[in-house]
């Protein structure tokens, strides 16, 4: 069905059989080389995070309907985690639903640390969560993120946006093994990738897959 690997910060690749989507992937905001959009779709939760050259297939920047190919994805207003309810702008982050098949996931970025009724509603069931987990005022730390996840009621959650040292980080971020404690669920080491071939390998129970960055 798919694979997902994770290239550092909020930067996962997502291939299918017919499509190429890159979430996120400007890494040289902290310092690291960007992930190449070149015959991609590029889905960016905020449009810092954008890259254009070379230019990607499709840019998705925004909250809509989308189908490209197999993938068909939903995009879903979010206040980001350093904004406040004063902020005139508003909503300047996007959640995406992703679905192949039948398994459905969700991509958060660096959101406020609680969903809304009305996001839980327009997400739905999801089997699959990526969520960022580093902290440190920047975005979701280990307790918001955990109960996320909970909120969310995924079967697998993908950490993101933790502690590396090849990351210079705007501000420093905790390490991956605290949101592990906190979650306390079953761990399982994907090594560069984890692979879906089909919804019936999903876990019965929550289970963390940690992917390493590539």
């Amino acid at each position: 069905m798919f694979d997902i690997e994770y290239k550092g910060a909020n930067a996962v690749v997502f291939t299918t059989k017919k499509v190429r989507v890159v979430f996120d992937p400007n890494l040289a905001v902290a310092g690291a080389k960007n992930v190449s959009v070149k015959d991609s779709i590029e889905v960016v939760t905020e449009d810092r995070f954008a890259v254009t050259d070379p230019a990607p297939r499709l840019l998705l920047n925004s909250p809509g309907e989308y189908e490209v190919g197999d993938v068909a994805i939903s995009g879903i207003p979010a206040r980001r985690h350093i904004d406040t309810d004063a902020d005139a702008d508003g909503e300047k982050s996007t959640i995406y639903k992703i679905s192949v098949g039948d398994v459905r996931g969700v991509v958060i970025g660096n959101i406020q640390p609680k969903l809304s009724d009305d996001q839980l509603e327009d997400i739905g069931v999801v089997d699959f969560a990526i969520i960022p987990v580093g902290g440190s005022g920047y975005t979701l730390d280990a307790v918001s993120a955990s109960s996320m996840v909970r909120q969310l009621d995924p079967k697998v959650v993908i950490p993101v946006h933790y502690a590396d040292s090849s990351i210079n980080y705007e501000v420093p971020q905790a390490g991956v093994e605290d949101f592990m404690k906190e979650l306390n669920a079953n761990v399982v080491e994907a090594g560069l990738k984890w692979r879906l071939k089909k919804p019936a390998d999903l876990p019965d129970n929550l289970t963390v897959v940690q992917i390493s960055k590539t």
